[in-house]
């Protein structure tokens, strides 16, 4: 079950709290799954809907395909995701109860054919809980330096 992964979303992390992750299919047309393989999507500003019982990945843009003459995608349309229909009920109920809401996390191909996207559950972060993240990644890296320096040292 080897993936290659094609995107990820590293500001996702920085502005929310992940509560649980899941992964979900992604249908796709001939000419967005050969610009996913070549890696030319953004999942940055991307987020997920439900929609009459669908979910649907929306904000995420996938350049259109150089060699795709007029057959080429529409680069900000809404996607459908491939979850089950319990998954789905249980994300809605989340969603609607405890005001979370489902960010895309990061695009792989799996086994060398399909495109999946690894979807989170996630709360927002407030403004001090961004600075206190940014604070123990400091902190952490400073400890680092000086384990670093020590070693060479002796």
């Amino acid at each position: 079950m080897a993936h290659r992964i094609v995107a990820q979303n590293r500001k996702a992390r920085h502005d929310y709290f992940i509560l649980e992750t899941f992964e979900c299919g992604m249908v796709l047309t001939g000419t967005e799954i050969k610009s996913v393989r070549d890696g030319k999507l953004n999942l940055k500003d991307g987020y997920a809907v439900i929609n009459k019982g669908e979910l649907w990945l929306c904000g995420v843009h996938i350049s259109p395909y150089e060699k795709g003459s007029y057959y080429n995608h529409e680069p900000e349309r809404d996607r459908k995701l491939l979850a089950s229909k319990r998954e789905i009920i249980r994300l809605q109920s989340k969603v609607r109860e405890k005001g979370l809401t489902i960010v895309p996390l990061s695009v792989y191909i799996k086994d060398n054919k399909w495109a999946k996207i690894e979807m989170a559950l996630a709360k927002g972060k407030t403004l001090y809980d961004k600075r206190d993240d940014i604070a123990e990644r400091d902190v952490k890296r400073e400890m680092e330096r000086t384990v670093r320096r020590k070693d060479r040292e002796e």
